[in-house]
């Protein structure tokens, strides 16, 4: 009796799994399905300092123009549409006390464990992303660089073949410089100008900006009537503008990427400084800047590296981009979006959509050339690489990519620089 109890019980689960089986509702059959959707996405790998607004808006803006593309059917790679996919994980490189190694070791993980077709975004610090060249060129990866400025990206592109995987979307130092320094000559012709007051944060980029803007000043006959570094963290720019207004500074130029910089501005209007202030302050660029800041930041010409966070009718995709951010990540969101990172990551998403389908493939190597053909419209101004891989910037957004400068009037952003973009002219604040 025992016998064919037993006997009737291997029956009945061979038969329920016989059904499991075909019915499709067994588990391996499952973990198939899953893995083969998986398989069929494109996926984007995004290794940055997520807690960095820069970095954190960026990676929002990536993920919009994936979503955009996915609901328009996918990329054609040979003639199939795939949709796109963003894996992200956390360089923490933003961070002063984070090891080179560590945000290394992040990008090398996501890279065996996740396995992108490309990269985009990028690092924040300058020296992380030359130290990731090496790595990416060891598994041969397109990676589209937002954020991180270092003019020696371009010469290492130049110096050997193996960095070819490397493409800069983002502004790069050279071109922040030339930009101010046109904005400065300009302003300073239409007011009579020419003693300006240069201030900034004590770190590489930011020194480096306004050294060679100090360089320029000098060999154009600009009397330079001071030039102060603060350290990150620093609040109080009382001594600055002490002698500034003793010096009778017409134009004061802050590079800045901390959060407190806003205080220069503010500071300045509590000691009436009558001095036209025009650089970057990134704490005063967003739309929101003006709840936090209100009337002491108007009058400041602002320069957004890459726009995306200002609706300017000459660069008409910022226009749509704008509302579909707001509607995805809310309006609040919206009104934070930074000066820096988030048009580039926007257009290399599209970038690397159109050279999928030049290729017909996701080979590295084929999307290598593909991608030095690009020669499109985005919403940071026409989009070309130069023959070291670099986005080429220049004033006019129908045949390059644009800095832009704005000045905050009652309120408003008005876009003032260059000519091309501009929906208003520079005015000079009334000091009360």
């Amino acid at each position: 009796m025992k016998k064919k109890a037993l006997a009737l019980g291997v029956s009945l689960l061979l038969m329920t799994s016989m059904l499991l089986s075909v019915s499709g509702c067994g588990q391996k059959t499952a973990t198939t399905t899953t893995t083969e959707k998986k398989a069929d996405s494109i996926v984007l790998g995004v290794a940055t300092s997520l807690g960095q607004f820069d970095a954190a808006g960026s990676l929002k803006a990536a993920q919009l123009a994936v979503d955009e593309i996915n609901a328009s059917g996918g990329v054609d790679v040979g003639g199939t549409k795939r949709p796109f996919e963003i894996v992200s994980i956390d360089t923490r490189d933003a961070e002063p006390s984070i090891p080179v190694t560590d945000a290394l070791a992040a990008i090398e993980k996501q890279i065996l464990e996740k396995k992108p077709a490309a990269m985009v975004v990028g690092v924040l610090r300058s020296e992380v992303l030359l130290s990731a060249m090496d790595m990416i060129a060891k598994y041969k990866l397109p990676y589209m660089v937002s954020i991180a400025m270092t003019p020696d990206f371009e010469k290492k592109v130049e110096s050997d073949p193996k960095y070819k995987y490397m493409f800069r979307v983002g502004l790069s130092s050279p071109y922040l410089v030339g930009n101010l320094a046109d904005n400065l000559s300009t302003i300073g012709k239409k007011f009579n100008y020419n003693k300006v007051y240069f201030v900034n944060q004590d770190v590489a980029w930011a020194k480096g900006t306004n050294d060679g803007l100090e360089k320029w000043a000098k060999a154009n006959g600009w009397t330079v009537v001071g030039h102060d570094a603060y350290p990150t963290g620093a609040s109080d720019f009382s001594s600055t503008l002490n002698k500034a207004k003793l010096g009778g500074a017409q134009l004061i130029v802050p590079v800045f990427d901390m959060p407190e910089s806003a205080n220069l501005v503010k500071q300045a209007s509590a000691m009436k400084v009558p001095a036209l202030f025009t650089g970057f302050i990134s704490s005063a660029a967003s739309e929101s800047s003006w709840k936090t800041f209100g009337g002491d930041i108007n009058g400041l010409v602002n320069f957004l590296f890459e726009n995306a966070s200002l609706p300017v009718k000459a660069l008409p995709k910022s226009i749509p981009f704008n509302e579909a951010y707001g509607k995805k990540f809310g309006e609040a969101e919206r009104t934070k979006i930074t000066g820096h990172g988030g048009g580039p990551s926007y257009d290399s998403i599209y970038i690397l959509a159109e050279a999928i389908k030049k290729a017909g493939s996701l080979d590295a190597d084929k999307l290598v050339t593909a991608l030095e053909q690009t020669d499109m419209d985005g919403m940071i101004g026409h989009l070309k690489f130069n023959k070291n891989h670099q986005i080429i910037y220049g004033s006019d957004p129908k045949t390059s990519a644009v800095s832009i400068a704005f000045q905050w009037v009652d309120g408003k952003r008005v876009p003032v620089y260059p000519a091309a973009i501009a929906e208003g002219e520079i005015v000079l604040p009334a000091i009360k």
